[in-house]
């Protein structure tokens, strides 16, 4: 079963549930993979539904910063709740140790000298680690790595 198809799944059953937040939040995540289908014209492959997800947790995590700055709990909570909820459909995440082993390898394997060569080793990692680790975090990583 695709990760579109189960997604569908569960929105059926948060139906049936009568889970107003998590229907809520799937009817987002599929509203966003349809757009993203009509826009491009494509029909989104499991990759495609990770990386809509990706940028749903990214957009949750900036509302959440602007949120909490405006004193709004109530919406961070439901924000947060957002993300629980997205969070499930995103593959296990890597630990901190897999992560860096994954930069080194990925800059001896690109022969990657310095910072003008990070766009070499970021490209070569985000197909490795799409979904499966905070780009940003990788980001520093290679950087603190090419620093040296």
């Amino acid at each position: 079963m695709s990760l579109k198809d189960q997604i569908t799944e569960d929105m059926k059953n948060a139906m049936r549930a009568k889970d107003v937040a998590r229907l809520g939040a799937i009817r987002l995540l599929l509203a966003a993979i349809k757009q993203r289908e009509v826009d491009e014209r494509i029909v989104v492959d499991d990759a495609g539904v990770i990386a809509t997800v990706e940028k749903m947790m990214k957009q949750r995590k900036d509302s959440i910063s602007q949120f909490e700055k405006a004193g709004r709990d109530d919406l961070v909570a439901i924000e947060a709740g957002e993300m629980a909820i997205l969070q499930a459909y995103l593959p296990a995440q890597l630990s901190d140790a897999e992560v860096e082993a994954a930069v080194a390898a990925a800059v001896s394997a690109t022969g990657a000298a310095g910072p003008q060569d990070m766009g070499k080793v970021i490209g070569t990692l985000k197909a490795q680690l799409a979904g499966k680790a905070d780009m940003g975090k990788v980001s520093a990583l290679v950087k603190a790595a090419l620093a040296k």
